[in-house]
């Protein structure tokens, strides 16, 4: 029987916990076979660039006020 596959909401729910450093163990376990490194990779890159659009965003509303 195949390994089920992770999805979007999982993947998520995976990379911004690991953003934040909360993981309990055996979900760790869990994901790893059924997570795709590529998406993770993606939802990553992706969680970044808001990340930093966010700070932009702060600066930019508390420097022209």
């Amino acid at each position: 029987m195949e390994p089920r596959k992770a999805g979007p909401f999982q993947v998520v729910r995976t990379v911004f916990s690991a953003f934040f450093g909360v993981r309990r163990k055996s979900d760790h376990e869990q994901d790893m076979g059924t997570l795709n490194p590529l998406h993770v990779l993606i939802v990553g890159v992706i969680g970044v660039v808001l990340f930093v659009l966010t700070l932009i965003l702060i600066v930019r509303v508390i420097t022209t006020q």
